[in-house]
Parts: structure tokens; C-alpha cells; sequence
């Protein structure tokens, strides 16, 4: 279906670019100009969304080209963060793609950037994305029409070849990503200003040549520290990490050598995790990463919280192991050549120190009044919406921390907040918004997360249904289990794919179904280079594991309800 329109007449065609509806434009049936803020992942989904939902997308992309972060860049550009060389996905091709757009079933499982980059851009050429694009495009100011109360509508202004512009829009998409500004924390660090070797943040990291033979101090044990210090270890002379908290590891390769989000990513594991008490759950949590290795051996485990920080690593124990890096505490303090950890211990003759920091939310294009509650996801409604504006006519996409892959979260939201923007799906108003996010604060509060962005990470399963209830695009399980029991138990036991919230409601895919009864026959195809034939080798396995895992789930269930009764 798409939207059109022509002097004061609205045109809907069918598939066939046939007239299916003609109407007069009133004001309330006005094509709404839409402003997108970015052509990256969650920049491309939300152009789609406004097409499908007959909105009037114009993107604004600062690069000459599509995919954000995944357009990798060989020299550090300072306000474009970009991947470094060696970086793959730490979500499998299944869990990451958009709901209606698989992979092509030869890609491999956990992907080079090279190859998201690839796919970003056939996604865009198939649904004819790029021609609402204005690149080279940098949005340095968006401010509230003085009309704003009773429009909603904002002044977008825009700079291209130093040329200026400004445009009204109905609607604004912010799609400019998590990783805006470096947190570079040196005031955390006494003595920094004596070193005399050199100091960077990760996001000027691109490959290890130039570390070859030095002495290196890691700082940061997120999966960007991680990764870059089992990287250089290879050619560096020696390789300090230094870790604050602790953190578990988890391999991108789980039981019997499946994806490992798509394993634990399911309905049933986050069931279970509602079901049973909180201690529990970190018990169980604990045992599944020490099946590995044992993470207190390894100088890793996290100290005792609510939370759970986890990395995904696949060369970080064997590293480790080799002595190719040595993990240390929390600095204290620096000298002109060497580092004070906070167990006492000194490692002198430093030639470098990355700082794998993280990033902070930088917003500067928006009044200031908005990037004070900006700061952080939880302070947004559904970590999508503003709460105190008068009109929900602003949405941040994609900006949220969440223990899952980012693609089909910022598709969702897209799809949810063009549903709001056109007037079919409805929000509260900003009193109760703000309560929401109060009330959420509240409790994550008391059982102890903290509130900085990079650790306060959302469920993914639970995420996603719970805007996907917003849509009426949700699984309705019962439902299932009594018209296609065979769907009904790989969507509770099988990995929460995309696929799931197009089986019914808007934007219902027809193939859909047939995506999430073949999802595990993807994940074997480009491992299927060798035909080797064992008539042993198939899924059979993990489906029994599934199935008692569902037993053992509903006798939970059944016990919890009695007990209460």
C-alpha cells in the first residue's frame, strides 16, 4: 500500500499501483511531514515505517552514505564514531535482522561489518529508502514551532555546504544513535596529565599495527575493552585490563555450537527469570557463565549487585590463560611512565592507555530543556518519548541499552511511534507519562540497577512485547497453542526472532511463519560446507531440551499460582 497525494485530493494504491481509495484532504487527513535525524540503523527502519504508515519521511544524514556506526572509516573522524576493522556482531544474523527482511540464508551467523553494511544497503534499495535521504545534511538546531501547543510541529534547521535551511515539520525522529560523544573521565584519574606516553579513547582505535611492541593499558571491561584488548595482545608487548566491577563473559558459540543469543534469547528463559526470585536467577545465571571457565580464577567476576554486566567474548579466557593479558584492578593513580592499581600493585614503563569508557547521550541539536531528560533512556516514556511535552510529536530511536541486538528494537519503536505520530495508536498524556517513568525509576532503584545508561539494560524479550502490545502486533501464545501448536512452541522455546511481530495486526508479513519454522535451518546453511553425513546430527536434541524446559516452566507456574492461592 502506499500514500499519495495530488492538489487537495489523497490517493491510496494497492500493490498493483492501482487507485484503491480517493479522498479530500481535510486537516486531518494531511499527509504529516516527518524529519528523521540520521540514516543509520534505526535512521533506515524509521524511514520505512513512515512509508508504510503513509507519512512523508525526509531524512537528514551528515555522511555521504547510509549505516551509521557500520560505515567503517580508515582514519578517525572526530563526531563520526564508527566501527574499527576487525569488529563482527555480537548478535547472530537471526536476532538482528529487520522483521520482514532475513538475511540471505548464506550469510554467515555472526557478521563482519562489512557484510551489515552490505545489508543495510540492500534494505535500502528494496524498499526504495534512499531517495528521502538528504545527505551531507547536519541538523544543528531543532526548536518547538511557536505554535507548538496546538500543533505539535517543530523548525528543523539544516546545513549543507555551508549553505542553510530551515523546514516545519509535523514530527521529528531523533536516529542519531547512542555513541555521539566519547566519555573520556580523566578527571577520574589522578596524574593522567603526567604521563608522558600517549593516551586515546577506543573510538580513534581502528586495528592493532600500531601497538605492535608496546606496553598497553586497557581501561574498561565492556565489550569494546574486551575486544580491542585481545586484540592487540597479538603484536603488543604486554597488555594490562583494568576492570571497576568485574564482568561476566559469554561466548558467541553455546551448547552443541549454536548462536548463543539464540539460545538463551528466548520466551521461556525470560519467563523463568519472572518466575523465580531474584537470587535465584543470579545463582543460575552465575553457574551458566562458569561452565566455561570460572570467572573468579580469571580475576573477572562481577561483585555482588542486582544487575548482571556481561561481555561477549570468544578470545578473552585463552588470552588470559596465555598470559598475553594481564587483568588488574581499578587505577588510582598515574606517574610519567607508569600506573598505581588500586590493590597496590605497579606496572611501570606504559606506552599507552586506551580508554574504553563508553560513550555519553549528546543530543546538542535539541533545546536544552529536552537534553536534560534525554540523558539517559529510563527518563523517556516506553525509552522512546519525552514525557513533558504537550505534544508526542518527538521520538529517540534506538536509544536504549538492552541485552540484545539493536536492528529489530528500533524497528519496532519506528513502527509504534509513526502509529502515534498518524493518530492510530494513542499515548497518555504528559502527566501520566511522567508518572510512568517516575514509578520506573523508582524500581529500578530499589533492587539496586544503576541509572547510568551503558548498565540499567532492558530485557529484550520483554522490550519487545511490551511495545509490541502498544501496536497489537504481540504473539497471542494461547491463541497459537490452540490453532498452530507446531508455531506456538517455537515461538515459547525457540529464540524471540523479529519474524514473531509480523504474524498478525499492521504490518502483518504473509511470510512470516514460514521465516520462524526455517529460522534454524538458516542458521545451518552457510555451515554447510562440508556435507558430512551422520544421520545423529540434527536439532532433535535442542528441541528436547526445549520441551523440558517448557515442563519445568508451566509446573513453576502452576506451584507460584498454588502457593498465592
Amino acid at each position: 500500500m502506499k500514500y499519495i497525494r495530488f492538489w487537495g485530493l489523497g490517493f491510496i494504491l494497492n500493490r498493483d499501483s492501482c487507485i484503491e481509495k480517493a479522498f479530500f484532504l481535510t486537516p486531518e487527513t494531511m499527509v504529516l511531514k516527518v524529519a528523521i535525524i540520521g540514516a543509520g540503523v534505526s535512521g533506515l527502519a524509521s524511514i520505512k515505517c513512515c512509508l508504510s504508515e503513509g507519512l512523508e519521511p525526509t531524512c537528514f544524514e551528515k555522511s555521504d552514505g547510509i549505516g551509521g556506526l557500520w560505515q567503517f572509516t580508515e582514519i578517525p573522524e572526530r563526531g563520526r564514531n564508527t566501527v574499527y576493522r576487525s569488529v563482527i556482531t555480537n548478535t547472530s544474523k537471526e536476532m538482528t535482522c529487520f522483521s520482514d527482511f532475513p538475511f540471505p540464508e548464506d550469510c554467515p551467523n555472526y557478521l563482519h561489518h562489512s557484510v551489515l553494511l552490505k545489508y543495510l544497503r540492500a534494505y535500502a534499495e528494496h524498499f526504495q529508502l534512499l531517495d528521502h535521504i538528504q545527505f551531507k545534511t547536519t541538523v544543528y538546531s531543532i526548536r518547538k514551532h511557536p505554535d507548538f501547543a496546538s500543533t505539535g510541529q517543530w523548525v528543523v534547521h539544516t546545513e549543507t555546504d555551508g549553505q542553510q535551511a530551515s523546514a516545519i515539520f509535523d514530527a521529528v525522529m531523533v536516529c542519531s544513535g547512542s555513541y555521539a560523544e566519547p566519555r573520556l573521565p580523566l578527571d577520574s584519574f589522578p596524574g593522567i596529565e603526567k604521563f608522558k606516553g600517549r593516551y586515546l579513547h577506543s573510538w580513534e582505535y581502528r586495528d592493532q599495527k600500531e601497538f605492535e611492541g608496546k606496553s598497553v593499558l586497557v581501561i574498561g571491561a565492556g565489550n569494546t575493552g574486551g575486544d580491542i584488548a585481545s586484540e592487540i595482545c597479538r603484536t603488543a608487548a604486554k597488555v594490562f585490563l583494568s576492570i571497576r566491577n568485574g564482568t561476566w563473559v559469554l561466548s558467541r558459540v553455546a551448547v552443541s555450537g549454536w548462536p548463543s543469543d539464540m539460545i538463551f534469547g528466548s520466551r521461556l528463559m525470560t519467563y523463568f527469570q519472572w518466575i523465580l526470585p531474584g537470587w535465584i536467577v543470579r545463582r543460575m545465571k552465575a553457574k551458566i557463565f562458569n561452565r566455561w571457565f570460572n570467572h573468579e580464577n580469571y580475576g573477572l567476576v562481577p561483585v555482588q549487585s542486582s544487575w548482571t554486566p556481561v561481555i561477549v567474548n570468544d578470545e578473552l579466557p585463552c588470552c588470559i590463560l596465555s598470559g598475553a593479558i594481564v587483568v588488574k584492578p581499578n587505577v588510582t593513580e598515574f606517574t610519567e611512565t607508569s600506573v598505581i592499581f588500586k590493590d597496590g600493585t605497579r606496572e611501570n614503563n606504559i606506552d599507552v592507555i586506551i580508554f574504553a569508557t563508553g560513550y555519553s547521550a549528546s543530543f546538542p541539536f535539541l533545546e536544552e530543556t529536552i537534553q536534560n531528560i534525554c540523558d539517559n533512556s529510563v527518563s523517556l516514556y516506553k525509552r522512546i518519548f519525552p514525557p513533558h511535552l504537550e505534544k508526542p510529536t518527538l521520538a529517540i530511536i534506538g536509544f536504549i541499552a538492552i541485552n540484545g541486538s539493536i536492528p529489530p528494537v528500533a524497528e519496532l519503536q519506528a513502527r509504534w511511534v509513526t502509529r502515534v505520530f498518524n493518530g492510530l495508536c494513542k499515548i497518555p498524556p504528559a502527566n501520566r507519562m511522567m508518572g510512568e517513568v517516575a514509578k520506573r525509576k523508582k524500581a529500578l532503584i530499589k533492587i539496586g540497577f544503576p541509572m547510568e545508561k551503558d548498565s540499567a539494560k532492558a530485557s529484550f524479550v520483554a522490550y519487545m512485547d511490551e511495545i509490541a502490545a502498544c501496536i497489537g502486533v504481540k504473539p497471542n501464545l494461547l491463541l497459537l497453542f490452540l490453532l498452530d501448536p507446531q508455531l506456538a512452541l517455537k515461538i515459547l522455546c525457540g529464540p524471540c526472532t523479529p519474524y514473531q511481530f509480523r504474524l498478525t495486526g499492521p504490518g502483518k508479513w504473509e511470510q512470516a511463519r514460514s521465516a520462524i519454522l526455517t529460522e534454524w535451518d538458516r542458521v545451518l546453511k552457510p555451515l554447510k560446507t562440508r556435507v558430512v553425513n551422520n544421520p545423529r546430527h540434527s536439532t532433535a536434541s535442542f528441541w528436547f531440551l526445549a520441551l523440558g524446559f517448557s515442563f519445568l516452566g508451566a509446573s513453576l507456574v502452576i506451584l507460584k499460582c498454588s502457593s498465592r492461592s
